[in-house]
């Protein structure tokens, strides 16, 4: 039985071999990227690269594992935020971004695409993220939590149409995915905030977004009545998340960059 150092080793050799997977797809695309240019890169064997994946499928399956796991953490930590839909998809469009950056295994397997599943591209993304951030709505209000007390009918008046907020929101953090692609100040902070300023509200609230969400790192102010949300559920019409979870048989990627 493998000690647990043994174990940990094995764990950090996986890890670097998904690491230098993602960084040579980006790179070069699936396609052109080599074992044993993903071996070297990692540091590691050639033999201990195909003790962990015995083909070029099941370590960009991984790759893609990878990077949905991330995207899983910063979804959950969305629909567990006591902000309202806005300004909790505001600071979820930060986090993703910063982690994009900063995580090759989530920029590649972002760029990965399935050919016979629903994979992780932006389209994809819309149909992942609508359901979510609608829950979020009619869980929490698009505006509503930032209001409490004797503004409660404001907050309601302000919240508008969840459908059209969740959807706008969808395309707005989708395009800005698409966009950073090409320019990576379309992915920092101050560009995700002064956009967030210029968002319509919903109708029936008037002005902007920036005239009902808290700025960043503002806890909002909780009515009275406020109970604890049930966790987020899939609603259809737009699409269904679990179907990003299963395993394609075959994955490419599209032109790196």
């Amino acid at each position: 039985m493998p000690t647990q150092p043994t174990q940990h080793r094995a764990i950090q050799s996986r890890q670097a071999l998904i690491r230098s997977a993602a960084e040579t797809f980006l790179e070069k695309g699936v396609p052109a990227a080599g074992m044993v240019e993903v071996s070297r890169r990692a540091r590691l064997s050639k033999g201990a690269l195909y003790f962990h994946f015995a083909s070029k499928d099941d370590l960009t399956l991984a790759v893609h594992d990878g990077a949905l796991a991330t995207l899983q953490e910063l979804e959950s930590a969305l629909a567990r935020s006591p902000m309202p839909l806005v300004p909790a998809v505001r600071d979820f469009a930060v986090e993703l971004f910063a982690r994009v950056q900063s995580d090759p295994v989530l920029r590649a397997g972002l760029r990965l695409r399935p050919d016979t599943v629903p994979g992780l591209g932006v389209h994809a993304l819309e149909h992942r993220w609508y359901p979510l951030f609608l829950d979020k709505a009619l869980a929490g209000g698009a505006y509503g939590a930032a209001y409490g007390g004797d503004e409660a009918d404001a907050a309601r008046e302000a919240d508008g149409e969840p459908q059209r907020t969740a959807r706008l929101l969808t395309t707005v953090v989708a395009g800005l995915l698409h966009l950073g692609a090409e320019d990576r100040t379309w992915w920092g902070e101050e560009a995700i905030a002064g956009l967030w300023d210029g968002l319509p509200a919903a109708p029936g609230g008037g002005g902007t977004a920036r005239d009902h969400v808290p700025a960043a790192g503002t806890a909002p102010a909780q009515p009275a009545d406020a109970t604890a949300h049930p966790d987020v559920t899939t609603h259809s019409g737009i699409g269904n998340r679990s179907d990003l979870t299963a395993e394609p048989a075959r994955i490419r990627c599209d032109t790196p960059g």
